[in-house]
Parts: C-alpha cells; structure tokens; sequence
C-alpha cells in the first residue's frame, strides 16, 4: 500500500476513534477480587470460627463450610479442612447438589450477593441469578439438582428490608416468584426444599407490623416456619409458638423437620415430627441466636442431616458438631484450616478538632424568599437569615428559650412561618414579622406540628400535626392529621387523618400532602373540608414533592438527586419516578439535593438546595428549553456549583467543674500486671 492510500485510512480511523489516546479510554470495571489500594496478606490457622454455614454431602463423607468468607471442605470424621474457594468476594451458604458434584452458594463476586455454583472438585464457578440491584442469597436445590430457590432481598428508605423466595434453573434466566414478601420490613427466608421435591420451608417474620423493631419479644413470636406446596401454592403454618422457630430442616427420609427455637435465654435445636406433630427439644448447646435482631442471612447458619437421618451437623460455640437425633448427644468434629485473606490497607485522615469557632456543616430547614434575595435556614438549633449571595449570616431571632425549625415565606416575602420547640412545653407554629421582628404564636395548644405553609393568598396556613413518645413526651398526640387555619386566627380544619409535607394548590382551593412509607407513597390531593380526594402522583422512590407556585411543574427527590418535570392534569394519577419516560424529567442535581424548594414566579421560577454547607440555585429556564428565556444550550448539572453558606459560630465550651465524691475507682494504671481499686473517690 502506497503512502498516500494510507491517508483517507488514517483519517477514517481518526474520526471512528480507533486511534483515540489512552486517556479517553473508559475506566476499569469494579472488581470485587482486583479493588483499588493497597493489600495486606493475613495468615494464621484456626481450629474455630464465626457463623459458619455447614451442609453434609449425600454420601456423608464430607462437610463444606464457609470461614471468612472462603468455602473448605472437610472429612466428616475431622482433619484439615481444603480451602475450595478464595479471594476478596465473600464466599458463604454453600450446599452440595443433590449428586453431589456442584456446590451452590452465595458471593458478591460480581458486586453483589447472588447465588452461584461450582463444581466440587474445583472449576470455573456460574453465576446462576444476576441481580445488579436487589440482591439473593440462601441457595436451596430441588431434588432433580435442575433448580435453586433464594431469597430476594428488598429495602425502601431503610437499610432494613423484606425477602421473597424466587426459583431459578442452574442454566438462568429471569426466575420465578413462589412467594411475596408483606411489607418492606419484616424479613422471610432460610428456604429448604422437602426430599420429595414437593415443599418449600422457610421462615417467616410474624410479628405485628409493618415496620421492624430492635425490641421485639422473642419469648412471644417473632420466626414462624412455614410451607410452601408446590403442586397447590397453599401456605401452611407449621411453627408458631412462644420462642419462635427459624431454619427449617426436613429430615432425608422426610419424617422429620429439624429447626432452632428460643427456650428462655438459651437457643436450643428441636425436632418436629412430621406426621404426628409432636415437636421435642434435642440439644440446647447452640450459640445465641439473631430472632430479636435482623439478619439477611437466616437468624440461624445452615445446617444439614447426614444421609441415614440419624444426626446433624451443625454449627455452635466456633466448633462443628455432629448431633445425634435420638439422645442429643453431640460429638465436636475437629478441623484445622488454613486462613489466607487480603485486606485493604484503611484509609486514614488527620481530623481537626476546632477550637474557639466552628464553620456549620449541618445546615437544614432551608427556605428562600420569593425574591431570591434572602435565605433562612436552621443550623445548631436556630435560625439563620443570610443576603444572597455573600451576606453573613445572622440570628432570625433573639429566643434563646426554644429550638427552632421548618422556615417557610409568605407569598409577598414579609412574613415568615417556622415551629418553635421545647422538650417540656412541645411545639407550636409561629408567625414572624421580617420588617419589625414581631411574632405570634398561630397554634393555641402545645402539639407536635410540622411543615407549616401560606396559601398563595396569604390568608392561610397548612400544617402537619403529629405524635410524639420514645424520646419526647407523648401528650399532645391525638388528632393527628393534614390540617389548615386562618392566619388571622380561628379554629383548624382537619383535611386528612393522616399525611404529611403538605402544600396548597396553585389557586389555594385545594390541600396536597404525601401519604404512605417506603416504597409505597402517594401524593394526594383534597378539598379544604377533606371532600373530593384525589390521588396526583403514585411513588416509589421518591421521598420529597413540591409544587412550582404556579402548579405547572414538579420538583422531587429521589435516592437523594433533585428532578423536576412538567405537572399536567389529567383526572387521574400519574406514576413519577426520575426514569418516567411519559414527561420530560431532567436531573438538576449532580450529587444530592435535600431541602429541595422553590421561589419567583413565572418566568423567574427557580428551585433552590443544599449540598452540605453549599446552597445551590437552578433557574427553571436552565432544565428545559421549552421554558421563555432558556438558552441555546442547556448547561448540565454542575457538582461545584453553590455558595456556602458560611456561618461561623463559636464552640461549646463547658465551663465550672462537677466532682463525683465517695466514689469507688477502678483504674487502668497497669491494668496488665495489677488490679487498683480507689475507695471513697472524687473524680
């Protein structure tokens, strides 16, 4: 090829970016095993661990076993165990197929927990669910080794969640649902399946809900196990006794189901006789269970029956043992593994502890005048008033008597709503005059009120009303509910027994509040007496809606970004999410967009929010270039875009000294080597 062909080749390349330089390349992919930083290597053996999952083999010759997150495979009688899999990704949950050739298990190898499976002999592992955002664990085989059973993880707006049982084929795809989970937050799991194919066992959280609580009572019910039939889709309650019941077990001759339960302060493994009913505790040697806390991963590990249904082997105490059925009598199974981990080397900042004044990080309850001209906002207790963009920030208020929250503006700018706080008076919603500084209280009883808004006339206000107990007073807590008052005064009407975040409509004839929790919201809308309730926007994600002034746009959060998109009426709801493809939805917000608010009017319309201290402003005309005045090109969302805020306050010194006499000292002062006790102590 002569030197000028070569040309119009070059330049094609060229324009196709084939010759594009390394640094246009795309960045690596994550990879669980290969994570940026720098490793340690950690060696030691160990003839105990945490937690472990164990199952038993079909022919009972072996045992596999997680340990720190790495799978070993064991003799039954004891020995050294063989460490089957290793690396960064948490390994855990194996069990044997029922031939006995593959192991099923859970990994978050891929960047998450799902379920996956490897032959036993060493090989090339298959990822079998490919979940990249609720995540599976607990694999359970059929007995034809076609199919695994998991449980599907589901959060909302806690870390907490809910499971579903799902059925997948070992070759993939999609799988299929076999149960639904009740709520966001009460856990189902620990699935098992029956040796003759035709039940699944699991348990069940069947606590009274919907919402998880650390301090349930586990000597009542908390773990129920149930099960599933397969050929009927009928339920079946199996356990449902004081101490509960988790971690189903059938038997391999199915005559008996093996299962952990709470007896007093002990957790102890019982039988249940499949045919009779007759259920009988049969060793109380196991190590705490995890009823009262919330564990993905089945309050109990697994645990497996030997082939002749005569034992288990089982986990408890960082020993494994092999329990007989008929006596209890438990035989500890020796091992000795060899642990081999990286780690990563931590990452580590110098932090600076301020002295004699502080810069406020924590700035909440934002609010800015319709003019733009003037924000407020809450930080260390109070609130703060500031002249965009560069003024100093400076106390609203003289009131060192109460906390003070949730400011919000009149329509005209002179006025100012926010709720006052005090742990033994309670709340109330007050008005403040911006010119004089005079105020009155709207509210003519103590209460726990939240969100106070004008009308866009000015001549009302809307309000949330509340209920307190747990860590404030639980007086004032009935007649919850939406409710609005004049602002000149006079008696509230109650719009709705329940909402929250609640707005006027454009024209002021109408109240909007948010209704449910997690994953499951609806923002309505009703008449001023409660007549008339429609339901605007069905949600999921989103956790914030606010109305332009106008009513003719939609701002929200969701997972924490800010989105705004036209607000049609349609007589019906409307289903908003950030990925809505039925209206134009753009992202404002690169990083986060908390307090998210309006002001102006018309043309001037612009929503306002805070990234930390830095308060940020995005003129409606910038998100769409349908809107008057936009321009040729709309610029993206800028993550350094904002003022801080800049308040300075000084830090909480404590002043005077406290002395605790007669006390009795027990000191550190070579604690190694000596015990010191003080009697008839000042500290």
């Amino acid at each position: 090829m002569t030197r000028p062909a070569l040309l119009p080749l070059l330049l094609a390349l060229l324009a196709s970016g084939a010759l594009a330089k390394p640094s246009d390349k795309e960045a690596p992919k994550w990879d669980v095993n290969h994570p940026p930083g720098e490793l340690k290597s950690v060696k030691f053996s160990t003839d105990e661990g945490t937690w472990m999952n164990v199952d038993v083999s079909p022919d009972g010759q072996h045992l596999v076993f997680d340990l720190l997150g790495d799978l070993y495979e064991l003799p039954i009688t004891g020995g050294t165990a063989r460490r089957i899999t290793q690396g960064l990704a948490f390994d855990v949950q194996p069990r044997y197929s029922p031939d006995g050739s593959q192991i099923a298990y859970t990994s978050d190898r891929a960047g998450g927990n799902n379920l996956w499976r490897m032959p036993v002999k060493g090989g090339a592992a298959t990822q079998v669910t490919k979940e990249s955002f609720r995540l599976f664990n607990g694999p359970a085989w059929t007995p034809d080794g076609q199919y695994l059973i998991g449980r599907k993880h589901f959060s909302s707006e806690r870390s907490l969640g809910a499971g579903e049982l799902w059925m997948f084929h070992v070759g993939g795809g999609d799988g299929l649902q076999l149960t639904k989970k009740k709520n966001d937050q009460q856990d189902q799991g620990e699935p098992v399946v029956s040796p003759d194919g035709r039940y699944v066992y699991f348990s069940e959280d069947v606590s009274p809900g919907p919402s998880f609580r650390y301090n349930r009572n586990v000597h009542d019910l908390v773990y129920a196990i149930r099960r599933l039939d397969l050929q009927t889709g009928e339920f079946t309650d199996l356990l449902t006794s004081p101490g509960g019941a988790v971690r189903p077990q059938p038997s391999p001759d199915g005559r008996t189901l093996a299962f952990v339960k709470r007896v007093r302060n002990k957790t102890v493994l019982h039988a249940l006789d499949l045919q009779t009913g007759a259920v009988r505790p049969i060793w109380d040697g196991l190590s705490h269970d995890q009823q009262e806390a919330w564990a993905i991963f089945g309050p109990y590990p697994d645990f497996d029956w030997t082939p002749d249904s005569k034992s288990v082997v089982i986990w408890a105490q960082g020993k494994l043992w092999q329990v007989d059925i008929a006596n209890g009598k438990p035989s500890a199974i020796p091992f000795t593994a060899e642990v081999d981990q990286q780690v990563v080397k931590p990452l580590r900042f110098a932090q600076q502890i301020d002295e004699g004044q502080f810069n406020a990080k924590m700035i909440r309850d934002v609010a800015t005048s319709p003019d733009g001209r003037t924000l407020v906002f809450h930080a260390v207790g109070h609130l703060w008033k500031k002249s965009l963009p560069d003024g100093k920030p400076e106390r609203l208020t003289a009131d060192n008597a109460h906390y003070e929250y949730q400011p919000s503006f009149s329509p005209d700018g002179s006025k100012l709503l926010y709720t006052v706080w005090d742990d033994a008076k309670l709340g109330a919603i007050v008005e403040h005059d911006l010119a004089s500084g005079n105020e009155r209280k709207l509210t003519p009883e103590p209460g726990f009120y939240y969100g106070p808004q004008y009308s866009p006339q000015g001549d009302r206000v809307v309000y949330a009303r509340s209920s307190g107990g747990g860590l404030t007073s639980a007086l004032w807590s009935t007649d919850r509910g939406v409710y609005w008052m004049p602002t000149q005064g006079g008696a509230a009407t109650r719009v709705s027994a329940s909402g929250q975040t609640p707005q006027f409509s454009a024209d002021g004839n109408r109240v909007l509040y948010l209704t449910g929790e997690g994953l499951s919201k609806k923002l309505m809308s009703a008449g001023l007496h409660g007549e008339d309730v429609r339901e605007v926007f069905n949600l999921k994600y989103v956790d914030l809606v606010t109305l332009s002034p106008d009513g003719r746009y939609v701002a929200f959060s969701e997972l924490f970004k800010a989105y705004v998109a036209p607000l049609p009426s349609t007589g019906g709801s409307i289903d908003l999410a950030a990925d809505s493809t039925a209206l134009p939805v753009r992202q404002i917000s690169v990083d986060a967009g908390s307090y998210l608010h309006w002001s102006g009017q018309g043309d001037g319309l612009a929503l306002h929010w805070m990234v930390g201290d830095r308060y940020v402003t995005r003129a409606l005309k910038e998100a769409f270039d349908f809107v008057p005045g936009a321009p040729a090109k709309l610029p993206e969302p800028d993550a350094k875009a904002g003022v801080a805020v800049g308040l300075s306050v000084p830090v909480y010194t404590a002043s005077g000294l406290t002395a605790l006499v007669g006390a009795r000292v027990v000191t550190m002062r070579d604690a190694e080597h000596q015990q010191e006790v003080i009697d008839d102590a000042v500290v």
